[in-house]
């Protein structure tokens, strides 16, 4: 009787669980089936409607220019159908049914380096081989830690300048603030100009203004002499803590950029690492005047072997030195760089290349402050 009851009561939770079951399936299978007519209801019998999204912006974001750069930080000027100039429409071609020119048209005479082997490229092992984009480097690294030890050099007159000028230290030290503070300004605008006429009329005029404000540096008579070549002198030398590395980036591939890189680098914190030792065993056995001197002799010198030695390596203004040479050897004007076909103005870029900074800066504080704010 036992066995009976216990096999009756086995049999009674078997059906209890595929009762269970079953139950479960069809309630999913409805929930299923309700879920898609609901979609269907809701779905529009349009196939091609979609539905708007709505942007929100920031309270803090103001419009500013965009800016383009490639997947390597330097290179600039990508080509995409909002900075294609327009086109002219021609009424003749509308009315024989001839479809005006596009940006197909404008892709297929856009011009472009040939493979990575194009001998153009300065990233290719055709355009010079690794020995001389290594002095480029080298040259480039050598330019930036001048300057640098320009600004700590100044420290080792301060007693020369105290002494000749009837100053105290805190008004000598503000020829080392205002230098660096040209240091902070040049690159608003120096860099901004080098997307339009290349890397190397950069470094001519910026380091040859640089030789040429030492000479007042060297033979000022007074402080207010000082402090206005010291400041321009910072301002011509910032090209190359801003506009340098992007010549080590031309040059490269992204596989073999490290090493160049790292000394690029650390070539600007040598700078005030050795200006101070070098300008005080000067100051120890000549006149202050003479920190100035040798600093022009380093900077003649430089500036000598960047005219001989440091080619253009901008690759939107060598796209355009290929460009020209190709209308002028098929006479066909249609051939265009991909920097030519933009609508951009220098002194708009230029002034949003200034104001950028500022518009950060005000509006990153306000809105910190704002959140702050509101947790009170």
């Amino acid at each position: 009787m036992d066995l009976e009851k216990n096999a009756n009561i086995d049999g009674d939770l078997a059906n209890t669980r595929d009762h269970r079951r079953e139950s479960i399936e069809s309630f999913n299978i409805n929930t299923h089936e309700d879920a898609e007519t609901s979609i269907a209801r809701t779905k529009p019998k349009d196939a091609n409607f979609l539905t708007p999204i709505h942007t929100t912006r920031s309270r803090s974001s103001v419009r500013s220019q965009r800016s383009y750069a490639g997947a390597d930080g330097y290179t600039h000027f990508e080509h995409d159908e909002q900075h294609a100039s327009p086109q002219p429409k021609n009424e003749d071609d509308e009315k024989n049914g001839t479809p005006p020119t596009d940006d197909h048209d404008l892709k297929a005479f856009e011009v472009r380096w040939d493979g990575p082997d194009d001998p153009m490229n300065p990233k290719s092992a055709a355009w010079a081989p690794y020995w001389r984009k290594w002095t480029i480097v080298i040259l480039g690294s050598a330019s930036s830690m001048c300057v640098t030890f320009g600004s700590a050099l100044y420290t080792s007159a301060y007693g020369g300048i105290e002494r000749e000028f009837g100053i105290s230290r805190l008004a000598a030290t503000v020829g080392l603030s205002i230098f660096v503070c040209g240091l902070g300004l040049g690159p608003m605008f120096l860099s901004p100009l080098s997307e339009f006429y290349g890397r190397r009329p950069i470094y001519l005029c910026a380091f040859g203004m640089y030789f040429i404000w030492l000479i007042p540096c060297a033979l000022a008579n007074n402080l207010a002499t000082m402090l206005v070549a010291r400041f321009l002198d910072g301002l011509a030398g910032s090209a190359f803590l801003s506009v340098a590395g992007g010549t080590v980036g031309d040059t490269f591939p992204k596989e073999k950029l490290s090493m160049p890189m790292m000394i690029y680098s650390a070539a600007p914190f040598c700078g005030p690492l050795l200006g101070p030792v070098v300008g005080n065993f000067i100051a120890s056995y000549l006149n202050w005047r003479w920190c100035f001197y040798v600093l022009m002799m380093w900077a003649g010198v430089n500036w000598l072997l960047l005219f001989f030695f440091v080619p253009e390596t901008y690759s939107p203004v060598l796209l355009r030195r290929k460009a020209r040479q190709l209308r002028k050897e098929t006479g066909d004007e249609r051939w265009k760089a991909p920097i030519e076909m933009l609508n951009k103005s220098v002194t708009k870029t230029v002034m949003w290349s200034c104001i950028r900074p500022f518009q950060l800066l005000v509006l990153e504080v306000g809105r910190y402050h704002e959140h702050d704010c509101s947790d009170i």
